[in-house]
């Protein structure tokens, strides 16, 4: 059968029957340990220590520079674990939906069990919330050079999705020791997702959230783009977000006019 998996459940079954792979509790109880192992170690490492200690210095220099605060005040910040659930559905994505090559792997191959932990670069994740607009780029800037002095491996992706979605994406990498099956231990390079979002981006990134997820494993696509029907969800949602984004651009284009203005 050469058909895409249309659901979750068909989708475990392939997964079952073209690769011989249980996704069962075992499964998510060993991915769970892994995955919370992992987090405890890098909430402890240098890179995680010195980035919140020296995030009140990133403040104060961006207040210097622009008058204004860089990160709401009682900012909490969190190292997130990917839940299991939210994984299969990724590696669903990567494996059917976005697999122009189905039924062949995709471009970088299957993403399975064996190697979804190296493959799949948000398992760890955190977000950095930032009031205004630039300080997206300043603080993903005052972060890569922190991994720099770690010698740790850096991207940033400014993403500018067709849905409205802003933020800025960075990735960097961590080798961590975690249990195997056996309760040996084997050593793993893992990645960690920061991301840096404005205020506003993220109030509307929870609004739309369930919007977003049920939308995005859903195999078949609208035969009209959202941008010409205007009765379609889409088409609200995701020109608000394009809507604010523009916004925040101006507010802070009167932000730095003001700023000039000699009183």
């Amino acid at each position: 059968d050469l058909r895409k998996p249309d659901s979750i459940p068909r989708y475990v079954k392939w997964l079952q029957t073209k690769h011989n792979i249980e996704v069962g509790l075992r499964e998510e109880n060993y991915y769970q340990s892994i995955t919370l192992s992992a987090r405890r170690d890098f909430e402890k490492s240098n890179f995680w220590t010195k980035l919140n200690e020296r995030l009140s210095d990133y403040d104060q220099e961006y207040l210097l520079k622009t008058g204004y605060n860089l990160v709401p005040a009682k900012q909490e910040v969190k190292i997130l674990v990917k839940p299991f659930k939210s994984l299969l559905i990724k590696s669903y994505r990567k494996n059917v939906l976005e697999n122009e090559q189905w039924p062949n792997p995709p471009e970088n191959g299957w993403i399975l069990p064996e190697n979804w932990l190296s493959s799949i670069n948000d398992i760890l994740r955190t977000l950095f919330v930032v009031r205004y607009f630039d300080g997206v780029s300043f603080l993903a800037e005052k972060i890569r050079s922190l991994c720099a002095e770690d010698n740790m491996a850096c991207t940033i992706d400014f993403e500018a999705r067709e849905e409205g979605y802003y933020a800025a994406h960075i990735n960097t990498q961590s080798l961590f020791e975690i249990p195997k099956p056996t309760w040996d231990t084997q050593k793993i390079m893992f990645s960690i997702e920061i991301q840096v979002t404005t205020q506003v981006q993220e109030v509307l990134r929870k609004l739309l959230h369930k919007y977003y997820k049920k939308k995005r494993i859903e195999l078949q696509k609208p035969t009209t783009k959202w941008q010409w029907d205007q009765k379609c969800d889409e088409f609200a949602a995701n020109y608000l977000g394009h809507i604010l984004h523009y916004v925040e651009g101006m507010i802070l284009e009167i932000r730095d006019i003001q700023k000039e203005v000699k009183i």
